[in-house]
């Protein structure tokens, strides 16, 4: 009866501020409905896949990027609109089941980021909207209905996959060079994704052991095993960004500098799957998922070393600390990255 006294008590001027409250914090509840820390995971995707087709970043490249992140947050938009039913039992918090946000509002916010994803991706050309357009369906599908299934962490795997194939296809129209660099990306991000379905409930630590091997593995073969981009293809695209080509560093270089980024690939992501191996809690788990997704951007700069790129892979590395920087600014240190 605490609550019913509670109310009875509330004046004109507390409906008021009940009122205004739910205005000042839509902003806050949009940055957590859309995982904005995790955003900074986005753009390395096609940065690399121009650094695999041996092609220089460009304005076509930036497109891919665009369309990158428009579809990544629909995603995110739309994963949040079909799990409300479950996010009101197990993270009653969410912006959805709150009540902050309406669900009619994350599904139209999807609908519209997908729309403005594949329109940036039909800028960057026919080969580029290509790839983003069964980038969108595998979007839809995996969070309308295969999350829950044994495909789900494939589809994630493939989606991610596939933005790293946009930004090959914007920047050089080719796939082909960039596919066994799509692969390994799409590897850890099928270890991540399973480890992320015991998130709530945990008592699993086969999930954290298998993504710790799959780490070990991903580290040896980014930093042994170095990919030639194609020559005639190394100044194909247009002058922009820096990136691959002449000016990507000497072969020296460029394998040490992918064998520190594989070192911190493996340094983000073994630590956190080796303590939720150890104790396969909800917590840890989480933290385990939260660690493989921040070590997504080490393993895009490390892709990107391996083809030659070295201003591409050190622009890729600035994110991770550019993304802890704006989320500090913000205040959304708080916001989950998971």
């Amino acid at each position: 009866m605490a609550g019913a006294g509670a109310a009875e008590g509330r004046g004109p001027g507390d409906a008021a501020r009940r009122a205004s409250r739910p205005r000042s914090r839509r902003p806050a509840a949009w940055a957590e409905l859309l995982r904005l820390p995790a955003l900074f995971t986005v753009p390395g995707d096609a940065l690399a896949g121009a650094a695999a087709a041996g092609a220089r970043p460009g304005p076509r490249t930036l497109l891919a990027i665009g369309s990158s992140v428009c579809l990544y947050e629909a995603g995110m938009a739309l994963n949040d609109w079909a799990d409300r039913a479950e996010d009101a039992v197990e993270r009653p918090h969410r912006p959805l089941p709150s009540g902050r946000i309406r669900p009619a509002a994350a599904l139209t916010a999807a609908g519209v980021l997908t729309g403005a994803g594949l329109a940036l991706a039909a800028g960057a050309g026919r080969p580029a909207l290509a790839v983003a357009a069964p980038l969108a369906a595998t979007v839809w599908a995996y969070d309308l209905a295969l999350k829950h299934t044994p495909a789900g962490p494939a589809a994630m795997a493939a989606a991610r996959g596939l933005d790293l194939l946009l930004g090959a296809a914007a920047t050089g129209g080719g796939t082909r060079a960039a596919l066994p660099s799509a692969a390994l990306l799409g590897g850890h991000t099928l270890a991540v994704t399973a480890v992320s379905r015991r998130e709530t409930t945990g008592g699993s630590a086969l999930a954290p052991l298998a993504a710790l091997a799959t780490t070990g593995a991903l580290t040896r073969l980014v930093t042994h095993r170095r990919i030639r981009p194609p020559a005639g293809r190394r100044a194909a695209a247009a002058p922009g960004l820096p990136g691959s080509g002449p000016a990507g560093g000497t072969p020296r270089a460029t394998a040490v500098l992918a064998t520190a980024l594989g070192a911190a690939y493996a340094a983000t992501a073994a630590r956190p799957y080796v303590h939720a191996a150890l104790n396969p809690s909800p917590p840890l788990t989480q933290r385990a998922v939260g660690g493989g997704i921040r070590a997504t951007i080490p393993l895009q700069a490390a892709l990107a070393a391996r083809s030659g790129a070295t201003a591409t892979s050190l622009l890729v590395a600035s994110l991770a600390p550019a993304g802890r920087m704006f989320a500090r600014r913000a205040g959304m240190r708080k916001v989950s990255i998971t």
